[in-house]
């Protein structure tokens, strides 16, 4: 089951432009977009320990969104 909701997918979707937005294309949208997370927090996590510290911080965010 999803974490994020459906919802708010959609709704992100259509501000960028999409003017309806199937349920099998939203149920993908946040399938990819789950996995974006998890990944982005990982090597997030991994800047964050390299820095000594179990805290996520915006700047790990930021630089990991850079080397993805």
């Amino acid at each position: 089951m999803a974490d994020l909701p459906i919802a708010a997918v959609v709704r992100i979707a259509k501000s960028n432009g999409a003017e309806r937005v199937g349920s099998d294309a939203a149920a993908a949208l946040v399938k990819k977009t789950e996995k974006y997370i998890a990944h982005l927090t990982k090597e997030a996590n991994k800047l964050a320990i390299h820095a000594g510290r179990k805290t996520l911080k915006e700047e790990d965010i930021e630089m990991a969104a850079k080397s993805s």
